[in-house]
């Protein structure tokens, strides 16, 4: 099935469905949150379709300005009012994941729903059995990016960014920005294009900007330095490596979600290729990959921390006892990774 006939089996979902769930990613961030805002407001406003939008777990209070009024049910919140959410929907849309495990504990509620199943997403290897129609690109800054593209198609739309509603256009530019980092990565002449349609659209991108980027807490900026002056390690080899314990959030008085960033901030150095981030949560640790061009984060990312996601952009998982014995052998064991792997793809290198 091509480009065009997908968008237009998606507009024929659309037409028969009175009432859509729309379901993200654990811990969405700007992506996730814009791009399942964005496509509420859309159906609610264009096409009169009871929208409702359901988190596994809440958006970052850094993502209010786009996520209030949303009306928005986490599942970490209220379980049995999203799990009812999507049993009683005529059509599930899932954005910014390409497993539906990616949703954890909605998981079990999306795989029971009984109607037509849905995927809007930018990563690699979605699982496609799992759904009813796929429109899947890697060749996207974004989901958000993608989601835009498929509405211009639409015939209510027929590509004027100016038809779209305000709320729908403004979140659709907060998930393209947080996902390029402002424009630092994964920008694409479609990425430009669409910022140039929603601008001219009248999003008011000065404002996002100081929304997203300029409304930190003092201690988050405390807390950046300390783990730039002495908890970030770098490896002969070109790896940055910073492992955030527990007592790091606590000692700050953070949340988990004002740490987003913090691994592209080792980039910066000319020598490092790759930079890691470790956040210890429970039983496990949420790992954040990003690397330069010439070196895959999402590769090193499957072979060592059960995960995946973009070349320079990815994210797994490191299991305590599974990978580790402790929490307190995480930083060896992603030491150790980041430099076997760097090794292996300099031996590569040579050998070419």
């Amino acid at each position: 099935m091509t480009g065009i006939e997908k968008v237009s089996s998606l507009d024929g979902f659309f037409r028969s469905a009175g009432r859509a769930a729309i379901v993200s990613h654990v811990r969405p961030d700007g992506d996730a949150a814009g791009s399942s805002v964005a496509l509420a407001s859309y159906l609610r406003e264009l096409r009169g379709i009871e929208a409702s939008i359901v988190f596994p777990t809440p958006p970052p209070d850094s993502l209010d300005f786009i996520t209030a009024g949303s009306g928005f049910t986490a599942a970490s919140l209220d379980r049995e009012g999203a799990e009812r959410i999507i049993a009683g929907a005529e059509l599930l849309i899932c954005l910014d994941f390409n497993t539906l495990s990616r949703a954890e504990e909605l998981e079990s509620a999306l795989r029971a729903f009984k109607g037509p199943r849905l995927l809007i997403d930018h990563h690699v290897s979605p699982e496609e059995e799992d759904f009813d129609l796929v429109i899947s690109c890697t060749e996207v800054s974004s989901t958000c990016e993608l989601l835009f593209s498929c509405l211009m198609q639409m015939p209510d739309v027929g590509g004027d960014a100016g038809k779209l509603p305000a709320r729908c256009a403004e979140a659709l530019m907060t998930g393209m920005t947080t996902d390029t980092n402002n424009f630092a990565n994964s920008v694409f002449p479609s990425t430009l294009e669409m910022a140039s349609a929603l601008l001219s659209a009248g999003v008011d991108r000065d404002a996002i900007i100081d929304a997203l980027f300029c409304r930190e807490r003092e201690n988050r900026l405390r807390a950046e330095g300390e783990m730039l002056s002495s908890l970030m390690k770098l490896t002969p080899e070109g790896a940055a490596v910073t492992v955030l314990p527990n007592s790091f959030f606590l000692r700050h008085g953070l949340n988990d979600s004002e740490t987003e960033g913090f691994v592209n901030l080792p980039l910066a150095i000319g020598s490092v290729k790759l930079s890691i981030l470790a956040r210890e949560d429970g039983p496990l640790f949420r790992v954040s990959l990003r690397s330069k061009k010439g070196t895959s984060a999402r590769l090193l990312a499957v072979e060592s921390f059960h995960g995946g996601g973009h070349e320079q952009a990815a994210g797994g998982r490191l299991f305590i006892p599974g990978d580790i014995a402790s929490a307190d052998g995480a930083g060896e064991y992603v030491m150790k990774a980041a430099a076997r792997f760097l090794q292996q793809q300099a031996s590569a290198q040579d050998e070419n």
